[in-house]
């Protein structure tokens, strides 16, 4: 439980409306019913399913992860990846190029602490400094990240994933543990043709490819349409949120996480200003042209955020407004970011709090 000693905690029992504000409430019931329903889809296909950690950086649900039949976890981040090896986890992938002594003196200590740890590289330079640092020490598992379409890291051609491969096996203290990519959206057939060449290359090299990791939460449904892939990779899928209710992997009714405000002030008939800002909503749009969905006000459109406060247009709300002192909630457009911005998840069921979680991975972002 975050200690501090001017913290607004919530504990078992207490009812959801009655919390203090702004705060991020998770559905119990909703949260449990993703978990199964994506591993269900996973299990399927006998594709392997590894959780994207970042969306809750919270170790027990990341153990509920498990438990439902993922295979291990997927970090961002060494220093979040320590959080999980502290709580137990072995398997933990870790998707960015990972640069600089510091990191690796932490990335060296996390590889002899847990015995699946994996990382990524997408160039030579990036290879040449995990191997200048790991030569004398246990090796480490590098697999190679590929651009198939999503243009962020990542080789460029299928050529070079083989060449880059081939490097890390040659490569003291290192080890070749496979491909893998983060795709763009509805690009399934690109992502399969890049993955496949790639491994035919490696393969005539005489090199074997144990993982193939697919990637991305606004792909999660389309996994089996990569048959390439070994496993798949996603974290948003355990709250859900705008983003996935636009993408057509849930609906609202599957949405866990929800903001919890309060409308402090109406200055006019058409506006409502709540404690939530961009310190409680973030300010992520996501390709939106507003800030989340008010439950209960369709017709509401979250126009502007400050830091401490976010201005709704109620203008073509149709019967009943929100009034100052109303408690109202959101679906964010982007849960992950939220989690980033609280000590603390509030869990409950039906509208009572069945537990309080630390959010124990906050702020470890290099």
């Amino acid at each position: 439980m975050h200690n501090s000693p001017f913290a607004v905690v919530a504990k078992p029992g207490d009812k959801v409306a009655d919390l203090s504000t702004p705060r991020p409430v998770i559905d119990e019931d909703r949260m449990a019913a993703n978990i199964a329903r994506t591993q269900a889809y996973m299990d399927a296909h006998g594709i392997d399913f590894r959780p994207h950690i970042k969306t809750h950086k919270i170790p027990a649900l990341a153990a509920q992860q498990v438990a439902a039949g993922a295979k291990g976890i997927n970090c961002q981040k060494v220093t979040e990846a320590e959080v999980f090896a502290e709580a137990g986890f072995e398997d933990i992938l870790v998707t960015f190029n990972i640069i600089g002594a510091e990191k690796l003196e932490r990335l060296a200590a996390l590889n002899e602490r847990i015995s699946g740890l994996k990382v990524v590289a997408d160039s030579a330079y990036t290879v040449d400094g995990l191997s200048a640092y790991f030569a004398a020490r246990k090796p480490l598992v590098v697999l190679v990240e590929c651009d198939t379409g999503a243009g962020r890291c990542g080789v460029q051609e299928p050529a070079q994933a083989a060449a880059l491969a081939k490097r890390i096996d040659a490569a003291a203290g290192l080890a070749f543990g496979g491909l893998l990519n983060y795709p763009k959206p509805g690009a399934a057939a690109e992502v399969q043709a890049f993955l496949s060449q790639a491994l035919a290359l490696i393969e005539a090299e005489g090199v074997t490819c144990p993982i193939v990791s697919n990637g991305g939460s606004p792909s999660l449904f389309d996994a089996h349409l990569v048959p390439a892939a070994t496993e798949h990779r996603a974290g948003t899928y355990i709250y859900n949120d705008r983003s996935m209710v636009r993408a057509g992997h849930c609906t609202v009714d599957d949405c866990a996480m929800h903001i919890l405000a309060t409308v402090v002030s109406r200055p006019t008939g058409d506006r409502a200003v709540i404690d939530a800002g961009s310190k409680a909503l973030t300010s992520d749009l996501l390709g939106f042209t507003d800030y989340g969905q008010v439950v209960g006000y369709p017709q509401a459109s979250i126009t502007g955020l400050s830091e401490e406060h976010g201005v709704i247009d109620l203008s073509k709300c149709e019967g009943a407004r929100p009034q100052i002192g109303d408690k109202i909630l959101i679906i964010p457009n982007h849960t992950c970011v939220v989690s980033n911005l609280f000590d603390t998840m509030v869990f409950h069921r039906d509208g009572v709090v069945t537990r309080v979680e630390d959010v124990a991975a906050r702020g470890l972002v290099w």
